[in-house]
């Protein structure tokens, strides 16, 4: 069933958001933003370990989806995250990738204890 006229944007605004989200980095950065109030440029730098180049792409990235919001302070900036619902979502995709991770290692594990193949010799 074809998406309708109506139904297209919220889809695209959707699919956008999981665009800014799609670089592990970007993730990394969220994380810290989710565990403090406000995070320095400087101090998501030291925690990324990415150079300031890179690390300014990714909060391009993520301001230009309003994930985080930034705000300068005489020579500091600092970033929060746009809406407290971010480290919400961040939570549940770690919940549940926890439990896909969960239920793989049981089919390994189920996989491993199965009866060993007889090889034939050529």
């Amino acid at each position: 069933m074809p998406l309708s006229q109506a139904q297209r944007p919220l889809y695209e605004v959707k699919a956008n958001l999981f665009k800014g989200l799609a670089h592990p980095f970007r993730i990394r950065i969220l994380e810290l933003l989710s565990a403090a109030p406000e995070v320095t440029v400087a101090e998501l730098q030291t925690e990324t370990g990415l150079e300031a180049s890179h690390l300014s792409q990714h909060l391009a990235v993520l301001r230009r989806h309003r994930l985080v919001v930034s705000e300068r302070r005489a020579s500091h900036v600092h970033y929060r995250l746009a809406d407290p619902r971010i480290a919400e979502l961040l939570a549940v995709a770690r919940a549940l990738l926890l439990g896909m991770l969960e239920d793989d290692r049981v089919r390994l594990a189920q996989a491993q204890s199965l009866p060993a193949l007889a090889t034939t010799r050529a």
